[in-house]
């Protein structure tokens, strides 16, 4: 397929006049007959059709199996393995990308069976076999949101073989059984799965980038209102609460998926420079021609990314495909008109473009003048800055539809790693080690899937440990209860505790009262098996855990004695089984980080606050023509961030009360992500030549000004990284104020904080025809004017690191 991400059919290019914008760190129509579209309303739900696929696979599972067959092992792979695969695996996306998750599941589960098979008769060696396997299982969670969402089924492949006794010649029967449901269970979602609402994430991304693109055309025609900015602001919330409401990154390693990933960032950033645009300049009609004409190309490119983003499924693959020709047609348009403004800059000092006066060389302007510079070369700054981010939008637009070409693919993949903007492209190689390298990026202490991948295999090797010495008949359902109840801190794991057994107790009676009515008849047990089946089913995500708890242990005493009638004796076995297990999940709580995520996000923040003051400097070095080398500390500034993003979603998906405020966490968050890609943004631009080389009359000075504000900034962000960070014992932590950036005029920042006139800086700059010495005062400026955001939650967030855990 022809690369349709440019005009030229070439990757676009990462450097411009003016700078890099920073960027992040399909299909067929559907078939109107598909049978899930005929299902009653009732049934489309997702706990509904989860319990339906149930009770139409597992029962007739267990029937040919144990009953057809006659093989025991078989069975009981068949019955677990279907209950994993439909139950416990709740795989999203399209139906391919289904049945790639249910095919992982299958391999991955083979091996930890036939693993768990051959170490289950050596305690000591289950145990530390236990530790690897379930460590990689967990782990692997990493990679996206269908293998974290596969964890639970995944390790019940392992944990039932390594604590049911057994030899290495029922590996094939466990197997047999392990695949026969894998295939039922994975035929049974995608027949009976209702077609794709439409990707929630995409749809907030097409709203946002039209709201936007409204705003921005509404501001450059003079007509803005009130309603919209509300408008696209609300968009924008839409959009970062759909990013954000799952306790897994709703993106994969998959090339599309990563590409959506880096349009949520890149409307989100794009969002906060119309905004400073809006707000700093109000009259975008009062700018200069070529940069109101820039001004309605980059509206003109949004709207066109948001209807391609928009994946309703009501228009055919042709359709899609004129909307992209048209996207790539407009943003082609865009280019050339900033590469017009952009050598406008070029050729006439800021002074005479500003007054559309005849240059006057190197002469500095007067005070009106330079006042009308400033405002002008701001309109200028934004232009450049803003279509420059709407053209990485495209191209990850074009990424996330399946639309995109090789070339950029390449292109867009360095950025996304934080790679150097001028890195030769790596191929398919390349693609592959930078997507692992997000997996291996979290082999850090500093990684909430490393702490809680490890805190997990402890807990399960515990369980092996226990379940094994105590001597208890059903050792399984020991690990099993570990691996129900372990949460990722001490509270929630003891409340989660309390519940597993409540609920368990429940079903106990309930099971019980069922065996006192029915007896233990095979007919009647027969019957309550597909019902039992169907609200066990049901229950996760839809019904309280202890409910759920419950229902699993009603259909497991109706299972058992189909198996082997032995009344109501295994619903009290299971009852002391979960009470060792989950007692095993709560010491291993209070041994090994009994904070939680919280404790990690605070550790991330600090990370990603230092690594982005580190590249910040790097890169306003680079810019200046005072380092010699490119920056290259984005790759860092990039794990920093994702570990951050993954930490904060293990916070919010944990139980209990929240000590520290969403809202505070979110400013924090939104601070680091600005201080990286405004850094990025800096590595783009480069001076000509070294600082010092034939440099202009007065750039010299206001190179100097520019660092020391830049050190000022660091400076500011190294204290917030202390603060937000560990604390250690004595550690007295001040209060953080606001650089005042005194470096860059003699009376403040001069950006509107009383009555100042134009700042002597820019009075310089003017000068000394050096506007992309303008443009990084401009970044800076922009950092500056949202540090006061930060100070109250980075003191809230300290005060709370440093209570006791219980408290």
């Amino acid at each position: 397929m022809p690369d349709r991400s440019t005009a030229s059919g070439r990757a676009p290019s990462a450097r411009r006049h003016g700078g890099a914008f920073p960027p992040p760190g399909a299909g067929r129509p559907r078939a109107a007959w598909w049978p899930p579209t005929h299902l009653p309303s009732p049934l489309q739900q997702p706990a509904a059709l989860r319990a339906l696929r149930a009770v139409l696979v597992i029962p007739g599972l267990f029937a040919l199996t144990f009953e057809g067959l006659g093989n025991l092992q078989i069975a009981v792979f068949a019955t677990f393995g279907g209950f994993a695969t439909l139950v416990m695996a709740q795989f999203g996306g399209t139906r391919r990308d289904k049945l790639v998750a249910h095919l992982g599941l299958a391999a991955t589960g083979s091996v930890a069976l036939t693993i768990g098979t051959a170490v289950n008769g050596i305690t000591w060696l289950a145990v530390l076999v236990t530790v690897p396997v379930a460590f990689a299982i967990f782990f692997a969670g990493a990679a996206g949101r269908n293998a974290a969402s596969g964890i639970t089924a995944a390790l019940l492949s392992y944990v039932l073989p390594v604590a049911t006794a057994g030899t290495m010649s029922m590996v094939p029967d466990r197997l047999a059984g392990w695949w026969l449901a894998s295939a039922a269970g994975t035929a049974a979602v995608l027949a009976l799965s209702p077609p794709s609402p439409g990707h929630r994430l995409r749809a907030a991304a097409a709203a946002s980038a039209r709201t936007l693109a409204a705003c921005l055309d509404s501001s450059m025609r003079g007509t803005a209102t009130t309603a919209d900015a509300e408008a696209y602001r609300d968009a924008k919330h839409e959009l970062m609460n759909a990013f954000d409401a799952t306790p897994y990154r709703p993106t994969g390693l998959a090339t599309a998926d990563q590409g959506l990933a880096a349009v949520v960032q890149l409307l989100e950033w794009c969002a906060g420079l119309v905004d400073d645009a809006t707000r700093e300049h109000p009259g975008l009609d009062q700018a200069a021609p070529a940069d109101r004409e820039l001004f309605a190309a980059a509206a003109s490119v949004l709207g066109q990314a948001g209807r391609l983003l928009d994946d309703s499924g009501t228009d055919g693959a042709a359709s899609r495909h004129d909307r992209a020709d048209a996207l790539v047609a407009a943003a082609a348009e865009m280019d050339r008109r900033r590469e017009a403004a952009a050598a406008i800059d070029r050729s006439v000092p800021s002074g005479a473009r500003a007054s559309g006066k005849p240059p006057r060389g190197r002469s500095v302007p007067a005070d009106g003048d330079l006042e009308s510079a400033q405002a002008r070369a701001g309109n200028a700054f934004h232009a450049q800055v803003i279509s420059l981010a709407v053209r990485s939008i495209v191209a990850d637009t074009m990424i996330a539809s399946r639309l995109a070409g090789p070339d950029t693919i390449a292109a867009r993949r360095r950025s996304w790693y934080g790679a150097p903007q001028d890195a030769a492209p790596r191929g398919r190689r390349g693609a592959l080690a930078d997507a692992l390298g997000i997996i291996t990026s979290n082999a850090s202490m500093r990684s909430v899937w490393f702490v809680n991948s490890l805190r997990g295999s402890l807990a399960l090797a515990a369980a092996v440990l226990v379940a094994d010495v105590s001597g208890v008949q059903r050792a399984f359902w020991v690990v099993l209860g570990t691996l129900s109840v372990l949460r990722t801190n001490a509270a929630s794991t003891g409340s989660t505790v309390a519940r597993a057994l409540a609920g368990t107790a429940a079903g106990f009676a309930l099971g019980a009262l069922l065996l006192l009515g029915i007896g233990t008849s095979q007919p009647a047990l027969w019957a309550a098996l597909p019902v039992a089946i169907a609200v066990a089913a049901y229950a996760p995500g839809a019904l309280p855990f202890a409910a759920g708890q419950a229902a699993f242990t009603v259909m497991i005493v109706v299972l058992f004695n189909l198996l082997v009638p032995v009344g109501w004796r295994v619903g009290l076995l299971r009852i002391q089984d979960v009470a060792l297990g989950a007692g095993v999940s709560l010491v291993i709580g209070l041994l090994f980080w009994p904070r939680g995520s919280a404790a990690v996000v605070g550790d991330d923040l600090a990370d990603a606050f230092r690594i982005g003051a580190g590249y910040l400097t790097q890169a306003v070095g680079w810019a200046l023509g005072t380092r010699h080398e490119p920056a290259d500390a984005g790759p860092a500034a990039v794990t920093a961030g994702i570990r951050l993003d993954e930490a904060l979603r293990g916070f919010l998906a944990e139980q209990g009360v929240k000590r520290v405020s969403k809202r505070d966490l979110a400013k924090l968050v939104l601070a680091t992500t600005r201080l990286r890609l405004t850094a990025y943004s800096l590595a783009g631009l480069h001076s000509a030549g070294p600082a010092g080389d034939g440099d202009q009359q007065g750039a010299a000075p206001a190179r100097a000004a520019l660092a020391q504000a830049t050190a000022e900034l660091a400076g500011f962000y190294d204290r917030i990284a202390t603060q937000v960070g560990r604390p250690f014992p004595g550690q007295v932590v001040l209060p953080v104020t606001v650089p005042a950036l005194a470096s860059l005029d003699g009376h403040g920042d001069g950006r509107g904080d009383g009555d100042e006139g134009p700042t002597d800086l820019v009075r310089v700059i003017s000068g000394c025809a050096v506007p992309h010495l303008l443009w990084v005062d401009e970044h800076l400026g922009h950092l500056r004017q949202h540090a006061s955001d930060i100070t109250g939650p980075a003191a809230r967030v300290a005060e709370q690191r440093r209570l006791p855990w219980w408290r």
